[in-house]
C-alpha cells in the first residue's frame, strides 16, 4: 500500500445520517481524518436525511437509496479514482465492497456492529467478510459471534468500541425537571428507537416494571426518547398496565434537549436483548447519570462488566431499579470522568489509529 492511502467508504449512512451505526461511521471516519493516516476519504452513503457536514479531507457523495443505483454509483466512483483501502460499514454491503477491493487491488476493512452480524450470513456475505484484511467489531460479543461462523484468522478481527459526542457532560437537571413539572418524581430514562420489527430495546420491560417500582415507594416518571413505528404498542402496554400517566414519549429530540434529559434523569435504563454495544449507555454515564442494562451481548462492554454501570438478569430488572433508586445518585463528575477515560474520543481515536496502522504496516 501507499504511505498515505486513499479510502473509499461504502456505508449505509454516515454524515447526515441518524442512529448508532451512522454515529459510529462518523466517529470512525472523523478519527481517520484527524490522524491524517489517509490522503483522502470518499464516502458513499445509502441514506443521508440530514444535511451532511463532513470534516476535511472527507468528501461525501450524494446518497443513493436504491440498491442497484448505489452499486452502480459505487463502482463508478471506485473506477474514477485511486482507491487503496475500502471500508465497508455494514455486512449486507460486503459483497460489493469485496468486489471493489478486488478490482482496485485494495485492502478491505469490514465493520460489524450487532444483530446484523450475529447469525451466520448468506454465503456471499460470509465469503466477502472472510476475504477482509481487517474486521472491526464494536464489542467482544460481536467479535466472538463473528469468529464462530467465519473462517478467518482471529488476529484479523479486532474490537474498537463506540465513543460519544463531546456535547454530553454533567449538568444541573433542575431547570428541565421544573419545565416538565416533575420536580418531585424519580425519573427513569430510555433513549432508543422503537422499531416494530426489532422489539429488543426493552422499553416494554421498563413499562411492565413500573407498578413494582411504585409499590416499593417510588413516585416515578418514565421518559422514553426515540422515534419509530412501535410506539403505539408501547402506549397500549402502558395503558394496559395502568401507568399511562407515568410514561411520557418525547419522540426524536435535538441534541440540546437530549443532553438536558440525560442530566435530569435519576436512572438510565435500557434492558435491551440485542445491543451490539449501546452508545446511549455511554451518553447517560458521561452526563453523570447511572445506567442499568441486562447482562446480555454488547451491553456488558458498554457498562464495563459492571464497573461503570449495573448489569442484571431480566428477572432482576424491577428489583434492580428499586435498589438503584434507593441509593444516592453517584457523583456525576466522577462517573463522567471514568466513562470518558474508558470510552472518550481520545481513547477511540487511539484505537482507530492502532488498528489502521497495523493494517497499513502489514
Amino acid at each position: 500500500m501507499k504511505p498515505s492511502p486513499a479510502m473509499l467508504a461504502i456505508v449505509t449512512d454516515a454524515f447526515g445520517g441518524r442512529g448508532g451505526i451512522a454515529q459510529y461511521n462518523r466517529d470512525f471516519l472523523g478519527a481517520l481524518a484527524e490522524s491524517r493516516i489517509m490522503s483522502s476519504i470518499t464516502v458513499l452513503p445509502r441514506h443521508a436525511p440530514d444535511p451532511p457536514e463532513p470534516p476535511k479531507p472527507i468528501a461525501q457523495m450524494p446518497a443513493r437509496p436504491g440498491r442497484v443505483a448505489y452499486s452502480v454509483a459505487a463502482l463508478r466512483c471506485a473506477l474514477a479514482q485511486s482507491v487503496d483501502l475500502v471500508f465497508c460499514g455494514h455486512i449486507f454491503m460486503a459483497p460489493l465492497a469485496a468486489l471493489i477491493a478486488r478490482l482496485k487491488a485494495a485492502k478491505l476493512v469490514m465493520q460489524t456492529h450487532g444483530i446484523e452480524a450475529w447469525p451466520c450470513p448468506p454465503r456471499l456475505q460470509r465469503a466477502a467478510l472472510e476475504s477482509a484484511d481487517l474486521v472491526l467489531c464494536v464489542s467482544r460479543y460481536t467479535r466472538a459471534t463473528v469468529l464462530s461462523w467465519a473462517a478467518i484468522a482471529p488476529d484479523r478481527v479486532l474490537v474498537v468500541p463506540n465513543t460519544f459526542k463531546e456535547s454530553f457532560m454533567p449538568a444541573d437537571g433542575g431547570t428541565t425537571r421544573a419545565a416538565l413539572g416533575i420536580e418531585n418524581k424519580r425519573v427513569l430514562l430510555t433513549v432508543a428507537r422503537m422499531d416494530s420489527q426489532q422489539q429488543y430495546k426493552g422499553q416494554d420491560r421498563v413499562i411492565s416494571a413500573i407498578p413494582y417500582v411504585v409499590a416499593h415507594g417510588h413516585n416515578v416518571e418514565y421518559a422514553v426518547v426515540g422515534e419509530g413505528d412501535d410506539r403505539p404498542r408501547l402506549e397500549s402496554l402502558a395503558h394496559k398496565v395502568g401507568v399511562s400517566d407515568r410514561v411520557r414519549f418525547f419522540g426524536a429530540t435535538e441534541l440540546r434537549v437530549l443532553t438536558a434529559l440525560y442530566s435530569m434523569a435519576d436512572l438510565f435504563v435500557m434492558p435491551s436483548k440485542g445491543e451490539g454495544f449501546g452508545i446511549a449507555f455511554l451518553e447517560a454515564m458521561v452526563s453523570g447519570t447511572p445506567a442499568l442494562g441486562l447482562n446480555i451481548a454488547g451491553t456488558r462492554d458498554a457498562l464495563a462488566d459492571g464497573e461503570l454501570g449495573t448489569i442484571v438478569s431480566e428477572s432482576e430488572l424491577p428489583s434492580a431499579i428499586v435498589r438503584l433508586l434507593n441509593k444516592p445518585k453517584p457523583d456525576p463528575v466522577a462517573l463522567a470522568a471514568a466513562t470518558r477515560a474508558r470510552f472518550g474520543r481520545e481513547k477511540f481515536a487511539a484505537d482507530v489509529r492502532n488498528a489502521m496502522n497495523r493494517l497499513i504496516e502489514a
